[in-house]
């Protein structure tokens, strides 16, 4: 008898193909949450879930009794409960490694865009404001020969720096992160405490995954360490910033712009002041949003609620005692 498998979320007809061939698969409607009291007799019976936006609860769980696997599709899983997970023996999954490239890339983008003032000047030019050359009053800033500040080091923050270091000639420093002998070699990175990092950098990009040490890292305090000339860079999550303040910076001119991919709340509100300022970038969480790296996350989870499911150790695997 085949088991069975909950999917939520985007998965090619190929995909899903995949998945049928070896399990029982039910695809919910997008507009239908997981938890929905319709899919009680549904997770009942279910042995993996896989998905995008997982809303996963103890409640969830206690009515997914033979639940073995969970496989999102993302790199985060702050969302879902680890240790209850690991306590009821059920694996987790997640996607790791095939969106560093994609997400730094964004990271990248968002460093241009507010250096050279992209969007605002695209804007300015759409308004046909643009009647003569332009003067000092809208001059960017230089990114090259500039010093890149890594709030976390690790794949994602290591790829930025990398185009930073290598394509701009970026001086790269980097903190919350232990020592990485290897990228001080290769990109001439420099560790610094956080505070030296904020004092120093021209750019601060914020690359840390979002646990209880990291949630409200960046805050006023912070803020008021960087150069008024400074530009934050947010490709995290929303929560590692303190978002009032970081308002209250920009408006204030404290530093002098931010490029986010990320928010406290999500989407953003249409009352946001971050929406009526020039000199902020806002994307909407757009870090792996490409056709062909979130073809290759999907392809990731398939893989590893197929192996799990089949009694074999998944790819990327974030509880290794799940399977003790």
């Amino acid at each position: 008898m085949k088991k069975q498998l909950v999917v939520q979320g985007r998965l090619s007809d190929a995909q899903l193909a995949e998945l049928s061939d070896l399990f029982e698969v039910e695809v919910l409607p997008k507009t239908t949450a997981l938890n929905d009291p319709a899919n009680h007799a549904l997770l009942a019976n279910v042995h993996g879930i896989i998905g995008s936006g997982l809303a996963i609860t103890p409640q969830l769980l206690d009515t997914a009794p033979k639940l073995e696997v969970i496989a999102t599709i993302s790199v985060g899983y702050d969302n879902i409960p680890v240790d209850e997970l690991t306590k009821r023996g059920i694996m987790l999954c997640n996607t790791p490694d095939v969106l560093t490239e994609t997400t730094a890339d964004t990271g990248f983008t968002l460093i241009m865009a507010t250096a050279r003032r992209v969007v605002e000047l695209a804007e300015w030019v759409k308004a046909d404001k643009w009647q003569a050359s332009i003067g000092p009053a809208l001059f960017g800033s230089d990114v090259h020969g500039k010093t890149l500040g890594m709030v976390g080091f690790g794949r994602i923050g290591q790829a930025v720096a990398r185009r930073g270091a290598l394509g701009f000639g970026m001086k790269v420093i980097y903190s919350n992160a232990s020592p990485k002998p290897e990228l001080e070699s290769e990109l001439g990175a420099q560790r610094r405490e956080l505070n030296e990092l904020l004092a120093e950098a021209d750019f601060v990009c914020v690359t840390v995954p979002l646990t209880a040490e990291t949630e409200r890292l960046v805050g006023a305090q912070e803020f008021a360490q960087m150069k008024p000339s400074g530009i934050f860079i947010n490709i995290a999550r929303g929560k590692v910033v303190d978002e009032s303040a970081l308002i209250h910076a920009l408006e204030n001119g404290v530093i002098q712009a931010a490029g986010l991919d990320v928010f406290e709340k999500e989407p953003l509100s249409a009352s946001s002041p971050l929406l009526k300022m020039s000199n902020v970038v806002a994307l909407p969480h757009i870090g792996s949003a490409t056709h062909e790296t979130r073809d290759a996350m999907a392809q990731r989870a398939v893989d590893n609620i197929r192996l799990a499911l089949q009694g074999e150790r998944p790819i990327s695997l974030v509880n290794e005692e799940a399977c003790r």
